[in-house]
């Protein structure tokens, strides 16, 4: 009980934070009389997803996600190394290269992408764009895939809390349109410039820069794209929902239309092929729930 004491308490403090920092951005663009930035209504339904995406990951991590990490830990290497950088420095270049190839599968596998879809479904990008998140995240499995490789070398599971939640503290500073370029910064790191292609939903755009913290892996895997190469960015995901304000519906949309292409197709290849593999297999249109949009041309 006081692990999940612990973990709303922690929700609560960095959402003030979270909160604190888009209402600064807010202003900073009322104050430059930049027009659509923020949509309200839009931004309302950010918070509704990030709270409960937040509240729930934060109990499943205290219930049984590190109670897992511990038991898988014992079959591992037991390497438990002692905090230095250079340890500190392999945890965090670990954990953000099972956040690329997690983040790869949230894409490309439709199971995943039920969840994740949630995230690429807002119109704008701004700090309010980073809590578009769905509570599903914590029952679909794709924690392990960030988890449990440093459990199976010995990282303690505190180090690894710290480095997971450090990697999606980074992540919700590369959301805004306010921070253009930033130099050499760029060869390295994820930043806004290369975050806004992710959420982008041109053909030069889908599928590209997958990275958390770093784009080398991006670079590495042919998976970068430059904003100055990637056409006009426009925000959004081919199968937007019908009800874009409502957080609920934000979340569960997509696993009732998959879950109904299941039961219509009585085909279990539904649930690990692409999001788009329904229409390309059985040249059917979205379930109800999503609504098609054509996606402009570069």
């Amino acid at each position: 009980m006081q692990d999940v004491l612990h973990a709303i308490f922690f929700v609560i403090a960095f959402g003030a934070v979270f909160i604190a920092v888009i209402g600064l951005e807010a202003g900073y663009v009322r104050l430059k009389q930049r027009a659509g930035v923020y949509h309200w209504k839009e931004t309302l339904a950010n918070l509704g997803t990030g709270f409960s995406y937040k509240i729930v990951d934060g109990v499943a991590i205290a219930l049984f996600i590190q109670a897992f990490y511990e038991w898988v830990a014992q079959y591992g290497l037991q390497w438990y190394p002692e905090a230095s950088l250079w340890s500190a420095l392999v945890l965090i270049v670990l954990v953000d290269f099972c956040f690329y190839v997690n983040h790869v599968l949230m894409h490309k596998v439709r199971w995943f992408w039920a969840t994740h879809v949630t995230h690429h479904s807002s119109e704008h990008m701004n700090f309010s764009t980073a809590l578009r998140q769905n509570f599903m995240h914590a029952f679909n499995g794709a924690w392990i895939l960030w988890w449990i490789p440093a459990a199976l070398l010995g990282f303690d599971k505190d180090w690894v809390l710290l480095a997971i939640e450090g990697n999606l503290v980074y992540q919700f500073f590369l959301h805004t349109e306010q921070v253009r370029k930033l130099g050499w910064l760029e060869k390295v790191f994820n930043t806004p410039s290369h975050h806004r292609v992710h959420h982008g939903r041109n053909p030069a755009q889908i599928d590209t820069n997958f990275g958390g913290i770093f784009i080398v892996w991006d670079k590495l895997f042919g998976t970068f794209r430059a904003e100055e190469s990637a056409g006009p960015i426009i925000y959004g995901c081919s199968r937007m929902p019908e009800k874009p304000y409502d957080p609920i519906h934000l979340q569960l949309h997509e696993w009732r239309n998959m879950l109904q292409d299941l039961w219509r197709y009585k085909d279990w290849r539904i649930l690990v092929m692409a999001p788009d593999w329904v229409e390309r297999r059985y040249g059917e249109q979205p379930m109800a729930g999503s609504v098609k949009t054509e996606t402009p041309s570069v």
